[in-house]
């Protein structure tokens, strides 16, 4: 699992189609088949290990939870932050309080490394072939 961060302080400028005080953070481009989805966690709420069927993006858009890779361990996510899951990597999440997420799923997804963030998670910017 990849942490992400892609909060406003990671944002640039929109210099196109007259944009004015817009910003962006690119996350990632893809390819094939793609799922998008809003999420809903309640508090307490719990979706349990399994494999990611696609590259996936997991990204929080409001409240806070957690997320964890294949060992298990729980990496605390809030609004503007994320996570990224390899196809077939063994995953699950959650949230005590509740959280909205975007989450994104793909055939092939690389990921911008300038918003993968620091901790103990493996630091990559694209998927092997």
């Amino acid at each position: 699992m990849n942490k992400l961060e892609f909060s406003r302080e990671h944002a640039r400028p929109i210099e196109l189609f007259d944009a004015v005080a817009a910003s962006n953070v690119h996350l990632a481009t893809g390819t094939g088949e793609v799922h998008v989805y809003c999420v809903y966690f309640a508090p307490g709420s719990i979706i349990g290990e399994h494999p990611a069927g696609y590259a996936q993006l997991f990204l929080v858009m409001a409240g806070e939870g957690w997320a964890a890779g294949a060992d298990g361990e729980r990496v605390s996510l809030r609004a503007g932050e994320g996570a990224f899951f390899w196809p077939d990597e063994r995953h699950s999440k959650g949230s005590e309080l509740g959280m909205t997420v975007l989450m994104v799923q793909s055939e092939r997804l690389d990921v911008n490394s300038s918003v993968i963030g620091p901790g103990p998670v493996q630091q990559v910017s694209v998927r092997p072939d």
